[in-house]
């Protein structure tokens, strides 16, 4: 065990051999052996111990035993407790995804406070197994199945098993604190750690190694798709000001559709295949909104968008005396420019301060160039706008009246003539 560790542990210090690493110690069976092997391969490293406060005084003897043990080896040790039970109560979570939570939260912050180059947790092989039955149960896609993954956490016993892992501790006369709770049935982990996996493993007496074969060919699998879907995105996945523009035909030609749906959509929050399936059929205009993102039906595309709180005012006054800079750049010029991005406007017409808004229906304007009035409404739909496009147009206004549709076109009422004495001129940048 000790050699296997060494090995993993000197793959990563030849990249860094000024490493120090970050050891999550629990002080159980597992984190105490690793503690061990980490002392014995002469590896760098500093102790972070949770005091979660759900055992009582057990809680706190595993705390003192962890700092007692850290310093008969002079090691940096961090601790820290937390009210476990009132955060996950105001966050309506349950005691288990907080501690995970408040954990991680606060070892990504000591890592970046100690300069700490990795994580190191004692996950094994039996975490994996039990880990891939829960994420099967939730239905869980190809990332869930791989069981333990991560790309920023070393796991260097995540290839043994529990029994090798506690007759390595026998054997080494190794002292580790009991978690009672672990003896519990209460929670789904434990249920399948103490009744399902000692069944499956009576049956199958190979079945952790069994079980960590699949593991690696699911993750060789996600790997290799991983590959695909990035390519998929580089071609098709195009970024312009924020919204990311995404072919229609290009995603209805992937076989088989539903999992490259899942996979290229639910990292945005859209887990719901038939939703997927109803946008892509949908008129322009049809939307889906994720906790964090909204996905918009225009034309041959979709249009995705991260949700941003919008802090803007609805209607932003101005007196052209000198440039605006917010929530758009309109500068005062002395160049008469005949064109979009130009405004030429006969200041005789103008109701001062100006008024910068959004569309709101019912809008209608004199474009410059066509016959009579036109709702604005209208003219979107001849430029072709998407709704993204239409949501983020600004108007400048006189009084209730639209002057400018904003680096589209002037209102031929307020536009200046060649009679125009000292036009106002605008430029959007």
């Amino acid at each position: 065990m000790l050699e296997i560790v060494q090995k993993k542990m000197n793959v990563l210090l030849e990249k860094n051999p000024q490493a120090i690493f970050l050891l999550a110690n629990s002080g159980g069976v597992d984190s105490m052996v690793l503690f061990d092997l980490l002392l014995k391969a002469k590896v760098s490293f500093a102790v972070a111990h949770c005091n979660f406060g759900l055992r009582g005084e057990a809680s706190d003897g595993d705390e003192n035993f962890i700092i007692a043990k850290c310093r008969m080896h002079n090691l940096e040790v961090h601790t820290r407790r937390f009210d476990t039970k009132s955060i996950a109560a105001s966050k309506g979570i349950s005691i288990q995804m907080a501690a995970r939570m408040l954990r991680y939260d606060w070892f990504e912050l000591l890592k970046k406070e100690g300069d700490y180059s990795h994580l190191l947790t004692a996950h094994h092989l039996d975490d994996q197994l039990e880990t891939f039955m829960i994420n099967t149960g939730r239905g869980s896609g190809l990332k869930g199945l791989r069981g333990i993954r991560s790309a920023t956490i070393v796991r260097p016993l995540l290839s043994f098993s529990k029994a090798a892992i506690v007759d390595y501790a026998k054997v080494n006369a190794i002292d580790w604190r009991e978690d009672a709770s672990n003896a519990s049935d209460d929670y789904l982990r434990n249920q399948l750690r103490h009744q399902v996996i000692p069944q499956w493993k009576a049956a199958n007496a190979h079945l952790l190694q069994n079980a960590a074969e699949t593991f690696d060919h699911i993750a060789l699998a996600h790997e290799a798709l991983t590959v695909v879907l990035e390519q998929f995105k580089a071609l098709h996945f195009k970024e312009k000001e924020g919204v990311v523009h995404i072919s229609l035909a290009a995603i209805k030609a992937l076989k088989p559709l539903d999992y490259y749906l899942f996979a290229l959509f639910s990292p945005f929050g859209f887990t719901h295949l038939a939703d997927l399936h109803s946008i892509m059929e949908a008129q322009s205009g049809k939307q889906l909104i994720s906790p964090s993102h909204r996905l918009v039906h225009d034309r041959n595309e979709l249009l995705l968008t991260p949700l941003q709180e919008d802090k803007q005012p609805n209607e932003i006054e101005w007196i052209p005396t000198e440039d605006l800079h917010s929530p758009i750049h309109l500068s005062l010029s002395q160049e008469a420019i005949l064109s979009p991005k130009h405004a030429l406007l006969d200041t005789r017409m103008l109701k001062f301060p100006l008024i910068l808004r959004k569309y709101q229906k019912g809008d209608y304007f004199y474009p410059i160039g066509m016959p009579g009035k036109k709702k604005l409404s209208k003219f979107f739909k001849d430029q072709k706008y998407s709704l993204l496009e239409k949501e983020n147009q600004w108007l400048l206004c006189s009084e209730a009246q639209i002057v400018w549709v904003i680096g589209q076109r002037v209102d031929a009422r307020f536009a200046a003539s060649n009679a125009t004495v000292n036009p106002l001129i605008i430029k959007c940048i």
